[in-house]
């Protein structure tokens, strides 16, 4: 396992960022624009019939089978009529669809069904009479048949219509090929122009100054030098609520290897019958069976646990026990509301349960049970054909024989569910993870502790900063908006030359992505649609307190870090959509 400061192997050394307007889900993708090749305006060539008095009579010729003639009202002779000779007009091919391309639409949106090309309307089958004085008449209803035919889609390859003597001629281009579209992720330009203080600032001032946002504290950054481009109040220490997962987050990037896994196993018991399943910290383990996705990707399953314990057992199984000895200390932290374990939020925090506690295990809001580990434990004995669980300790390490063994997903794909859904329990399990590899206490207070130190050894000034859980539950944290803007930057910065930066890249991957995942999914809709696909922030939520903290790649492609944190008492929904808008003027700044 490497060491705090080591880099970690296999962590990419470039940021690559996405283009505008994505739906894979995570990133945006930008198609190029479509080029639409209209047709050439069709050549219209007359040959007007020359006067009555020098025109030898017409010829007469036979009649073709009628097709689509157009009646026109007779005005009042003023000159004789003539019988001009009868030619067949082009009958109109049927309507036809033309060829576009096909609609990028990112974020899952819908495509909006093509609205279905006008049908040409029937022609009144009359002969139209003509005159001299029919000129005019007879060049104004050529151009309407042309504009209904070019309306209705029919196209004519190669046509000659004849009226009264004249012709005229159609020719009309193909319909252009449907336009070449590229999906593709490209990098961050490294030579884009680094935004002025002074241009942020004039950007922000107006957004910041929302009344709704009060008080607000925060801070923009280049990462790229380090240089704070804005600042507001940074040092002032602020409920952070949940943003306060990106400080546990980084610790445990930062002090564990990110390739461990967490595990559950089943020990033989000391009794003859009698099997006990000792926690191992995973909450991400699946009550569905193999192959069901639950809100955690790749958890491992109860199922599998209960099937490798039935076939290594020795005898009949008369007894199940649970083990949740890994942990100390509450269940709870200090200042949790007990609405919120009512409400599913949150649970106590304990080294063994399935789905976070979560009773719909593919709902990330879903109400969770109060007594997780008793429950696991219940729902493993019934597979093995007990009734109940009953809490109690494993053997010693050397007279355990493991009978079934489990592992979660990799350690910095458990730190981006935590990060994407914001969840509670995955967060407060990896701040004890940081509290195990560093000889703290695996309780809130050593959990706490833990995270400071890591953070502290790598650098980041945790001055003000007071933390009592990992997951953001808990009102009594407070912490500046420069220590979010700090580690961020370092996981922002244009290299891994940093070890630190080595380590804390996936922290930028995991942030949600405005408008398109995780719990920025259904944000950036309206004021501030700008930033859609271009912003990843990691938000946080409680009574009274509002976060959002993240980069974003601004109109000449550089990469700015923000923290914006507002522990206003204002409508939840006004606050988050001025926040997304700070975010989304970065965006659209230049701010040179």
């Amino acid at each position: 396992m490497p060491g705090p400061g080591d880099p970690d192997p296999g962590v990419p050394d470039e940021l690559s960022w996405p283009t505008e307007d994505d739906d894979s889900g995570v990133f945006e993708i930008a198609p190029e624009q479509p080029t639409v090749a209209l047709p050439e305006p069709p050549t219209v060539q007359v040959q007007r019939p020359r006067p009555a008095a020098a025109q030898p009579p017409p010829t007469p010729r036979p009649a073709d089978p009628p097709t689509m003639r157009i009646q026109v009202p007779r005005p009042q002779p003023t000159l004789p009529q003539l019988s001009p000779p009868q030619r067949p007009p082009v009958q109109p091919e049927p309507p036809t669809r033309r060829a576009m391309p096909e609609r990028i639409t990112p974020h899952n949106e819908p495509a909006p069904d093509a609205e279905p090309d006008p049908p040409v309307p029937p022609a009144e089958r009359e002969t139209a009479e003509a005159g001299p004085n029919r000129r005019k008449p007879l060049l104004l209803v050529g151009a309407i048949v042309l504009v209904v035919a070019l309306a209705g889609g029919a196209v004519f390859a190669s046509a000659k219509l004849d009226w009264f003597g004249g012709e005229v001629a159609l020719t009309t281009a193909p319909p252009a090929p449907p336009a070449k579209v590229s999906l593709s992720v490209k990098g961050v330009a490294g030579d884009a122009p680094t935004p002025s203080a002074s241009g942020v600032s004039a950007a922000l001032a107006g957004p910041a100054a929302a009344g709704v946002l009060s008080p607000l504290t925060g801070v923009v950054i280049d990462p790229a030098t380090g240089t704070a481009l804005w600042q507001q109040g940074d040092t002032t220490p602020l409920i952070p609520a949940s943003t306060i997962k990106i400080l546990a987050s980084a610790a445990a990037l930062l002090s564990i290897d990110h390739t461990a896994q967490l595990s559950t196993k089943v020990v033989q018991g000391d009794a003859p019958g009698t099997v006990v399943v000792v926690g191992g910290g995973d909450p991400t383990l699946s009550s569905l069976p193999e192959g069901t996705t639950t809100v955690y990707p790749g958890a491992a399953t109860l199922d599998d646990l209960a099937a490798q314990v039935k076939a290594n057992a020795t005898g009949p199984i008369t007894e199940v026990r649970f083990d949740l000895g890994r942990y100390a200390g509450e269940g709870t932290a200090p200042g949790w509301d007990p609405a919120d374990i009512a409400g599913g939020s949150i649970t106590p925090i304990v080294p063994f349960m399935l789905d976070g506690g979560r009773l719909d295990p593919k709902n990330p809001n879903s109400p969770r049970t109060a007594a997780p580990a008793l429950d696991a434990a219940t729902a493993l004995a019934q597979r093995l054909g007990v009734a109940t669980a009953t809490p109690g300790p494993a053997p010693s390490g050397t007279n355990q024989k493991v009978l079934g063994e489990v592992k979660s997903a990799p350690v910095d794909q458990l730190v981006e569910n935590a990060m994407q859904i914001s969840d509670n329990i995955l967060a407060e399990a990896l701040a004890r993870e940081v509290a195990k590899v560093t000889g703290q206490q695996p309780s809130f207070d050593g959990a706490a502790k833990a995270v400071e130190d890591v953070l502290t050894k790598n650098q980041f000034d945790v001055g003000g900063a007071t933390v009592v859980d990992a997951s953001g539950m808990s009102p009594q944290n407070k912490i500046p908006a420069k220590l979010l803007g700090q580690i961020l930057e370092v996981a922002a910065k244009p290299d891994a030359s940093d070890p630190r930066t080595a380590k804390l890249r996936p922290l930028l991957t995991a942030l949600p992505v405005a408008g398109g995942s995780g719990t920025l999914a259904n944000r950036y809709q309206q004021q501030a649609a700008s930033g859609k696909g271009w912003v990843r922030g990691k938000t946080g939520t409680l009574t009274g307190v509002n976060s959002l903290a993240g980069v974003v790649v601004d109109t000449d492609g550089k990469l700015l870090v923000f923290a914006f944190m507002s522990n206003s008492p204002g409508n939840t929904d006004e606050v988050r959509e001025a926040l997304d808008v700070l975010a989304a003027t970065l965006r659209g700044c230049g701010c040179a």
